[in-house]
């Protein structure tokens, strides 16, 4: 049968409740597991994949999207190449983890891919071709129409002050 230790923390007391400053100066946690990546007591471990902490609660496929140029398919093509289950993250083991870890590093993500993202923008800028162009001026760059909807690059709408017709001029 397994015990569990208790670890005790003191707290202050300004940070207690006028009723349980009497009572105690101190609160006990149950002691954190040795080793595993599970949570026990306090301690709470994030897998760190391709530089991203990925969340312990969800499942694999969901938890490998939070790795930027990670979607939902090249997620599941993954664990397809792996043959892995569909599990919890947290439920993985230190292999399984690893093996993940240099799956994940055969594809270009994160820093790389913003890196080569941009560098191909600049390029476009540089030729002055029309997509650089549409790049450089904030304006939509696949054929989108820009008379009713793309506020989101314009910015907000500027208004522009109507002309004085001639004859109320001359007045």
């Amino acid at each position: 049968m397994a015990t569990l230790s208790m670890v005790s923390v003191p707290i202050s007391p300004s940070s207690l409740s006028l009723s349980t400053r009497s009572r105690s100066s101190s609160v006990s946690f149950p002691a954190p597991k040795k080793g595993g990546i599970g949570h026990g007591g306090l301690r709470i471990e994030c897998i760190r994949i391709g530089g991203v902490e990925i969340p312990n609660h969800k499942r694999v496929e969901y938890s490998l999207q939070y790795i930027h140029g990670i979607g939902r398919t090249r997620s599941r093509q993954i664990l397809l190449d792996l043959n892995f289950d569909n599990k919890i993250t947290k439920d993985l083991s230190e292999e399984e983890v690893i093996t993940l870890r240099k799956e994940v590093g055969k594809y270009m993500i994160e820093g790389d891919l913003k890196r080569f993202n941009r560098v191909a923008i600049e390029r476009l800028k540089e030729i002055r071709c029309y997509r650089g162009i549409r790049h450089k001026l904030g304006l939509p760059v696949r054929g989108q129409r820009t008379k009713n909807n793309c506020r989101t690059l314009k910015g907000k709408r500027a208004s522009v002050a109507k002309k004085k017709s001639p004859a109320s001029q001359e007045e």
